[in-house]
């Protein structure tokens, strides 16, 4: 099961890279000027690329947590908590994909400050994650 662990820490490592990074292009996106079709078009080809990377990695993730989850079979108001919080980090992956999508179709309509504020989410749900599973508070 350490086997397993490490991985998934691994994946979980990984992904959050992904969930940092992506909104961080969403900001530069949205500074395109009008007319930078070359500047616009690398920018979405990176975010596509960097999108189709970190999803397979939050499956893998994903099935090793609850790998170890049903393994260990670990209960507790913490767990139900981290779980609550899992299942918000695949919403958030989730509507980053529809977000690249607007930007691909041209129909974002928000500015980068939005984008600048929506790069903080993930980094607040990673340090409740963090907390839950070390100090197990409940």
């Amino acid at each position: 099961m350490l086997w397993i662990k490490s991985f998934h820490i691994v994946f979980v490592t990984s992904w959050f890279a992904g969930l940092f990074y992506l909104p961080r292009i969403f900001v530069n996106l949205a500074m395109v000027p009008a007319g930078s079709e070359a500047e616009r078009d690398r920018l979405l080809l990176m975010a596509r690329k960097l999108y189709r990377f970190m999803t397979p990695l939050a499956v893998l993730a994903l099935a090793l947590g609850l790998w170890l989850w049903l393994g260990y079979g670990i209960t507790g108001g913490w767990m139900h908590a981290k779980l609550g919080l899992t299942a918000l980090l695949v919403v958030y992956h989730l509507w980053c994909g529809r977000l690249l999508a607007r930007f691909a179709q041209g129909l974002n309509r928000r500015g980068h400050v939005y984008y600048r504020w929506m790069n903080e989410l993930p980094v607040l749900v990673l340090v409740l994650v963090v907390v839950l599973v070390v100090v197990k508070p409940f």
